[in-house]
């Protein structure tokens, strides 16, 4: 591993996983952000401040770590723009067949130990290996 850095990585697990215990706790809202961008618009009154927020945190949280730490945000894909899409839509299919996301089950749902995220995060993570694998060790 190259850029392997256990530092920022325990801390932004901290920040995540308290961000999700303060979401819970004060609202009591999983923090799984395909419910919360997939709850937009919605139709109860109020709904819609939180989520767009905290998603608007999602975007700024990569500025402030910049800011912080001088690091420069380098983003970098290295796919054709078609492959991109096509993957997109693979991760929301899988995430509406799962009924949430990584964040959702792999954070929340494990925390809460919720069997039904720990089986879907083991599928996740396996699935994740088994991709890993084939794209760096079996296809040119």
């Amino acid at each position: 591993m190259e850029s392997f850095t256990p530092v920022s990585g325990t801390l932004g697990g901290v920040l995540i996983g308290l961000a999700a215990t303060i979401l819970l706790a004060g609202s009591g809202r999983i923090a799984g952000i395909s419910g919360i961008a997939g709850g937009l618009p919605s139709r109860v009154p109020g709904d819609n401040a939180w989520r767009i927020l905290f998603l608007i945190g999602l975007v700024l949280g990569a500025g402030v770590y910049q800011l912080v730490t001088s690091a420069p945000l380098e983003v970098r894909i290295d796919v054709s723009a078609p492959l991109l899409i096509t993957s997109g839509f693979i991760v929301g299919f899988g995430t509406r067949l799962g009924g949430g996301c990584t964040s959702g089950h792999g954070v929340c749902g494990v925390a809460r130990f919720s069997v039904r995220s720990i089986i879907v995060t083991l599928v996740f993570i396996g699935v994740a290996m088994l991709t890993t694998f084939v794209l760096r060790h079996l296809l040119p």
